[in-house]
């Protein structure tokens, strides 16, 4: 049996698609009665985003209905143009090629063959321990010296952030979750859901309440306005999604917490990373998003943290 044809998969589905449908109205409507400048602009990008969100959706619902190997290509495509993101930002020397070589095509493809076959005790250390140690090994022996520490931890960030943790997406689906055999995927949609309605919840808090800055240096668009307000606003969608999940109401209302603060605390990160390469995205691959680590830096530090919680207390 397919994701989608579970009656909870199919509310699940309907309720975003919903949603999506009443911010495309909304979204027409205000670019038709706002005049102002200044605040067309803002409708703007906020229209661009719905669009690339009907899209997004599309992309995932469609990798969900093919069962758990397409949620695992897709993924790992996602940290495949994740991590090229984020090295063609942080430049190597020539010297380091090789090392990318396997980095790209033959580390980031076994991590995510290593989900596909559940083979969780090989894939919880594969990176952290055989890559960690397979990397400067690997760039040692072109000879080259200069930056070697810094081009080398550059690498290793890049391969942990965007591989490493953002497999632990698709890695819900390896959980044996007691009475709830093949309810993974609701959880894996559960848990994305819940980290990019956040997301969303905190751009339209910004950007309609926000005045104080959070780390203005770090992230100008993060306001506490926007923070607390996405935040409490996702947990409380989380808590009312409680049904999808093998979590009680106030587990769920929990673990929601623990995804938007983690996916927030990633954002910052993710945020510091930018402004010291001094650029504003990552990549414009994504219309109104910029890249798609853009995209994906709240999950980037949400996902590890939900699974092994949820694998600890709930398997």
């Amino acid at each position: 049996m397919t994701p989608f044809m579970d009656k909870q998969m199919f509310a699940l589905v309907g309720g975003v698609t919903a949603l999506l449908v009443i911010a495309s109205v909304a979204g027409w409507i205000l670019s038709v009665a706002v005049t102002d400048d200044r605040a067309r602009g803002t409708i703007k990008n906020l229209n661009a985003r719905v669009k690339a969100w009907w899209v997004m959706v599309a992309i995932f619902g469609l990798a969900m209905a093919t069962g758990g190997i397409g949620s695992v290509v897709l993924f790992g495509l996602m940290s495949f143009l994740a991590l090229r993101e984020f090295i063609t930002l942080t430049p190597t020397r020539r010297s380091d090629h090789r090392t990318l070589f396997w980095i790209f095509f033959i580390i980031l493809p076994l991590q995510y063959v290593l989900v596909g076959i559940k083979w969780y005790g090989f894939f919880a250390v594969m990176i952290p321990v055989f890559a960690f140690l397979f990397v400067p090994l690997r760039s040692v022996l072109a000879g080259d010296c200069e930056h070697f520490l810094e081009r080398t931890a550059k690498i290793q960030w890049g391969l942990m952030i965007c591989v490493y943790c953002v497999s632990y997406v698709p890695a819900l689906l390896l959980l044996d979750l007691p009475g709830r055999a093949n309810q993974n995927a609701k959880l894996m949609f559960y848990f994305v859901l819940v980290a990019q309605i956040s997301d969303v919840l905190q751009y339209v808090w910004g950007k309609t309440l926000g005045k104080r800055k959070i780390l203005p240096s770090v992230s100008p668009n993060k306001t506490w306005a926007g923070f607390i307000g996405g935040v409490v606003c996702a947990t409380l969608i989380g808590t009312g999604l409680w049904w999808a999940t093998p979590f009680t109401p106030w587990q769920s209302a929990g673990m929601s917490l623990v995804i938007t603060l983690m996916g927030f605390a990633g954002g910052l990160v993710m945020s510091a990373i930018k402004r010291d390469r001094g650029i504003k995205d990552y990549g414009h691959l994504i219309e109104g998003h910029g890249g798609v680590l853009d995209r994906i830096d709240s999950l980037c530090f949400a996902a590890p943290v939900f699974f092994h919680l949820t694998r600890y207390y709930f398997t």
